[in-house]
């Protein structure tokens, strides 16, 4: 499985690790099978997962309607369900 995949519902999805609480958001390349991501937003109350789901639509240039939050709600390892995303943009992500 790679970072990102069409599930079984044919649903494009991105498998990220998430570090809550950092300095600065952005992307840190590769974690196993999952692109890690470094967010600003603290892990309470739901803050870090609204901020990912904006962040994650903002460099993919996408509406954030686009983008849900698939599984993972409590978790560092979550899936991103994303819609009308450009492919190329999404493997320069880990570049």
């Amino acid at each position: 499985m790679n970072w990102f995949h069409i599930d079984k519902d044919g649903e494009f999805c991105l498998t990220l690790h998430i570090q809550p609480g950092a300095k600065k958001s952005g992307v840190a390349g590769l974690h196993g099978e999952a692109l890690k991501i470094r967010l600003a937003a603290p892990p309470v109350n739901g803050k870090a997962n609204a901020a990912l789901l904006a962040f994650v639509a903002k460099i993919l240039d996408i509406p954030k309607s686009a983008v849900s939050l698939k599984s993972g709600q409590s978790s560092r390892q979550k899936v991103v369900r994303v819609e009308g995303v450009d492919v190329a943009r999404l493997l320069a992500l880990a570049t």
